[in-house]
């Protein structure tokens, strides 16, 4: 159901600066497919005509999340957040989050955040650089899985207008988190509880929807890239960055079943509480591009020398293959 400005689920009066990427934006039922009704303007308030569903802001974070998916993915979220907290993810402080992905604070996890780091250089310089030429003004992104909204940041920092989608909403590793951003920036983002195949924004409205390492907790990739390429504009891009890749499927499934065994000991979890499909193969990347009919572009970006020696150390200890971090992308049309 679609009507003016003023009844579609446009986001258009606020106050705030981390309501700014809210500008114009169009929302739509998650339940049943429907434009809004806006009862609200101070807050984003929108209940849907045709089945009720409400969805509002709450401490900031736009919830378009149904009660029954809620329930769904309760197990994996508890189980996730557990893991999470006893790996030591997150910090009370705002420096932590400012210096994000191109140092770790903590000292935690330098390694992943170095990969991050590289993985946004070339993001930025590479494949957006390409997209901005197009759209100089800035580009409008859905940053899907964006975790504590860190790749947000860096995109607002730069001109774009991204908006942070995620199930967790958590302030030290979920898009509660994101608060440590808005002060820094003078133009916010929205910032969004959702499901990734049940996006709850009208179609046809991003540039480009980035995957920022979570397409591997999609149980069906085909069915969540269509979710993503419905919200792009004609020739909008969905770019893949940071999911494991393994030229081969024993691979992957022996690293699940090792993460399983390791989750278990550890944590005392398996880390399976939602079905996923965890990792890319050569296979899976042709059956979703024949599914979709679209053409994957991949880029490899450089992590160092011992990272790229992996491969060969494993092959000499007879271990299993390791994963690949590549970014890869394709246009819609």
């Amino acid at each position: 159901m679609r009507g003016n400005a003023a009844h579609s689920g446009a986001v258009e009066r606020f106050e705030g600066s981390d309501r700014q990427g809210m500008l114009g934006v169009h929302l739509r039922c998650p339940v049943c497919k429907s434009g809004f009704r806006n009862v609200a303007s101070e807050r984003v308030r929108l209940t849907c005509s045709v089945c009720g569903f409400l969805i509002s802001e709450v401490e900031g974070i736009v919830r378009a999340l149904p009660p029954e998916n809620q329930s769904r993915f309760a197990k994996f979220v508890s189980d996730y957040q557990s893991v999470r907290t006893k790996e030591g993810w997150g910090s009370p402080a705002s420096d932590y989050y400012l210096a994000l992905p191109f140092e770790d604070l903590t000292g935690k996890h330098k390694w992943i955040w170095k990969i991050r780091a590289q993985t946004l250089l070339y993001l930025q310089h590479g494949v957006l650089a390409n997209i901005e030429a197009r759209t100089p003004c800035g580009l409008r992104i859905l940053d899907i899985g964006a975790g504590n909204g860190w790749l947000s940041y860096r995109l607002a920092k730069i001109g774009h207008f991204p908006i942070a989608v995620d199930l967790l909403d958590d302030d030290r590793d979920g898009l509660g988190a994101a608060r440590h951003y808005l002060a820094a920036l003078q133009h916010g983002f929205m910032r969004c509880q959702a499901e990734m195949d049940c996006l709850p924004f009208e179609s046809g409205q991003f540039d480009v929807a980035i995957f920022n390492a979570s397409l591997h907790y999609s149980a069906d990739y085909e069915k969540t890239l269509t979710e993503a390429m419905r919200c792009l504009r004609d020739s909008g891009f969905v770019i893949i960055a940071d999911t494991p890749f393994y030229r081969h499927d024993e691979s992957g499934q022996q690293m699940l079943a090792e993460r399983r065994a390791l989750f278990e000991q550890q944590f005392g979890v398996r880390s399976d509480a939602a079905q996923s499909g965890e990792y890319l193969t050569p296979t899976r990347l042709e059956q979703t591009a024949k599914g979709l009919g679209i053409q994957w572009n991949v880029c490899k970006p450089w992590y160092g020398l011992q990272w790229a020696l992996r491969p060969i150390k494993a092959r000499l200890l007879r271990r299993r293959e390791p994963s690949k971090f590549y970014l890869f992308w394709f246009q819609k049309g």
